[in-house]
């Protein structure tokens, strides 16, 4: 499986004219055309920042779906108002599971509207080289045990996905190695006392500095919170 990790800048105030837009007039379509969307989210820290996941079955599949997405009559009738909302649509990360059983597991089909308290935080590496199994092991044996004990759902765990863009009308980020972890908890006093609780663990200092040693630069992290029609929520 193939995953955007898309994160749109908006014009101030525009973001919630573009989520009523995007949940009322294209999850649906993008479906028909072969994508799944896996969830649509608040950035908690950016007011007019819009993020949003979603899958396909492979590249070529990815080529085919975006084809006739955005060559349809929903994607025309409707690709002005939705620009209008943004600044910049070109950050998007292509994303593959680290593992076979490691992305999301989301069955169903798209949910009614409804309110969700849910915060979910994507925790994103860099490396200046592509992710190795030295990491993949430290990860699960040291960092997932650790944030896990602390109060974190993790639900799917990604790297970068090197294969070579399919539809070049659409922008991704290249020349970037990423992992990528994903988290869920109940609300945002639940993602509060979780940063309390791992920066109080004894090993903690420990595992953030060889951590750190890793890493090409400090981790981006985004606090989420899922608009009414997302299925991760």
């Amino acid at each position: 499986m193939v995953v955007e990790l898309r994160q749109y800048t908006l014009h101030p105030g525009r973001r919630d004219t573009l989520v009523g837009l995007f949940e009322r007039e294209f999850l649906e379509p993008q479906e028909a055309a072969g994508m799944r969307v896996l969830g649509q989210f608040r950035d908690l820290d950016g007011p007019d920042r819009f993020v949003w996941l979603r899958e396909f079955p492979d590249m070529a599949q990815r080529h085919d779906a975006l084809e006739r997405f955005y060559g349809g009559p929903t994607w025309q009738a409707h690709r002005d108002a939705a620009n209008a909302t943004m600044i910049d649509s070109d950050d998007v990360l292509l994303l593959k599971p680290v593992s076979p059983a490691s992305g999301f597991a989301i069955d169903g089909p798209l949910p009614d509207a409804r309110d969700c308290e849910g915060v979910f935080a994507a925790t994103l590496y860099f490396f200046d080289a592509p992710v190795d199994m030295d990491f993949l092991e430290f990860f699960a044996a040291e960092l997932l045990p650790a944030v896990s004990a602390a109060g974190a759902r993790v639900l799917a765990t990604y790297s970068t996905e090197y294969a070579t863009n399919t539809w070049p009308r659409l922008p991704v980020r290249t020349g970037e190695h990423v992992f990528a972890w994903f988290a869920r908890f109940d609300d945002a006093a639940a993602w509060a006392a979780y940063r309390e609780a791992l920066v109080a663990q004894p090993q903690w200092r420990d595992i953030a500095v060889r951590l750190a040693h890793r890493l090409q630069g400090p981790p981006q992290v985004l606090r989420l919170s899922p608009t009414p029609r997302s299925r991760l929520r």
